[in-house]
């Protein structure tokens, strides 16, 4: 080796110490993954490196993971794996490690929860339905997909509930994790605007321009509309001309990205949460559950009495896609001739075929495709039933009947009930605690958003909504906790 170079080498040892060694190693080691990864155009070796400074960052403080998590969520993409399975990258991994270090937190005791908050109504339910999903799985037709679905329902509960438990002490810290997510869902915004703008913000070409960060127009445009909430309950906390100025911009530019993503239901979310807002204050939650349960049952019994929900099969060749006319496909939608809403009526009435048959266990979890088909109707067809995304029932609460059979859907039924009551009474116990009410709000208008996207998509296990689903129902866990305390806390 040449001598200058040499003695240089031996004075850069010299003057790193350990801990700058381990940043050296770490950068070393992500310049690595991120050149084979682009040389390779294969994003998953990028994981090592993403896993090294996840694993760095837990060391000195895991709540930064927490957060890095939710600054890189807009970003994340689905990389395929062995067997069909599939990984969202880098999400997936920093739940990992969010995982481990919850677990070690509570293990260690070096963070610790109130025995109350251990015996809630809403972890309870949780860890039930956690139970019977293990069991289920034992009775899967593909016990591999189910054994995925299994540990990934741990690494959403752990971080996402326990974890955010450990994470919000104070109700001004329940803001912290939705600055984070919603600043970096406008950079998310300002890349889908910058590629949608140049075909003119057209109604055809939207998801074009989520590629590669989206999956689809409805994932975008729900991360959008949950955050809404959060966004209009934090400005309204702010103190600082500042914060209410980001809150404001924040607010200006989510409703931008959800307009123009023309995603109805994403939309229509955002006023329905608002009505619930007038639920919660004339203390009408029971009476909204007892008419929905009431009127789903009449409408099933209607449907399904007779096989009458053949009289409603669509004319294959006048059921469309009006891809470049925003108007004719909202007029499509009324008629009943969307191609999008009478392939959900396909894939609904295969749901209720499969439920027929196993009722108690259903085919087990995620394992709705491919076995649906063997259950479908030939008259219910579209031009787009050939699925190439591999998607399933397009509902929520059907897909867990398919599924996990009836003890699954009506532990996730208590689940939604069981939150929705708990919101209406926080709301009004919270009246002296302003402070704690807009956390309540937030959590609940945000919840209920998720909750009616779920009877036309299936998004508790999408990486950009699940973890707020599951943050909603800690916060709601730690506003009660808050309210029992004596003194005020101090903000």
């Amino acid at each position: 080796m040449n001598p200058p170079l040499n003695n240089r080498l031996q004075r850069l040892r010299q003057a790193l110490d350990g801990p700058q060694w381990l940043f050296v190693s770490f950068v070393g080691l992500l310049l690595l993954g991120g050149a084979a990864a682009g040389l390779r155009q294969q994003p998953v070796l990028l994981l090592p490196a993403l896993l090294a400074i996840g694993a760095l960052l837990s060391l000195l403080e895991w709540r930064w993971v927490y957060y890095a998590l939710f600054a890189a969520l807009p970003f994340s993409q689905e990389i395929g794996l062995f067997g069909g399975l599939s990984m969202d990258i880098p999400s997936e991994p920093l739940m990992l490690v969010l995982t481990a270090c919850v677990g070690l937190t509570l293990l260690l005791r070096q963070g610790t929860l109130p025995r109350r908050e251990w015996g809630h109504p809403l972890l309870i339910i949780l860890a039930l339905m956690l139970a019977w999903t293990a069991l289920d799985a034992a009775f899967s037709v593909d016990h591999t997909k189910s054994l995925k679905y299994l540990l990934a329902k741990v690494w959403y509960l752990v971080p996402f509930v326990l974890g955010t438990l450990l994470v919000v002490r104070r109700p001004a810290e329940a803001w912290r994790f939705a600055a984070v997510y919603a600043a970096s869902a406008c950079l998310g915004v300002a890349y889908v605007a910058s590629r949608h703008a140049t075909r003119g913000f057209s109604f055809g070409d939207i998801n074009w321009a989520l590629h590669p960060f989206f999956r689809n127009h409805v994932i975008y445009a729900t991360m959008l509309a949950l955050l809404l909430p959060f966004c209009w309950f934090a400005l309204r906390a702010a103190r600082s001309g500042g914060a209410r100025l980001a809150w404001r911009l924040a607010l200006g530019v989510l409703l931008f990205g959800l307009l123009t993503s023309y995603t109805r239901a994403s939309i229509v979310s955002v006023p329905l949460a608002a009505l619930y807002f007038l639920v919660l204050r004339l203390r009408l939650t029971r009476v909204l559950l007892l008419a929905v349960a009431i009127g789903t049952t009449l409408t099933v019994s209607y449907f399904v009495v007779g096989d009458r929900y053949m009289e409603y099969a669509p004319d294959y060749e006048h059921t469309v896609f009006n891809g470049r006319n925003f108007e004719r496909h909202l007029e499509a939608t009324y008629k009943f001739q969307d191609v999008s809403g009478m392939e959900r009526v396909y894939r609904w009435v295969a749901a209720a075929r499969m439920i027929g048959e196993k009722p108690l266990t259903g085919s087990g979890p995620a394992t709705f495709y491919p076995e649906y088909k063997r259950y479908t109707v030939k008259s219910f067809r579209t031009y787009v039933s050939a699925n190439p995304e591999k998607s399933t029932t397009h509902n929520y609460f059907l897909l867990q009947l398919a599924e996990q059979g009836i003890p699954g859907f009506l532990l996730f039924l208590s689940l939604i009930a069981t939150t929705l009551l708990l919101a209406e009474s926080l709301y009004h116990r919270a009246q002296a605690r302003p402070e704690v009410r807009r956390v309540v709000l937030a959590a609940t208008l945000s919840f209920v958003i998720i909750v009616f996207h779920l009877t036309l998509n299936e998004l508790v296990e999408a990486d950009k909504i699940g973890p707020v689903f599951f943050i909603c129902l800690a916060l709601l866990v730690r506003c009660e906790t808050w309210l029992e305390e004596e003194a005020p806390t101090v903000v």
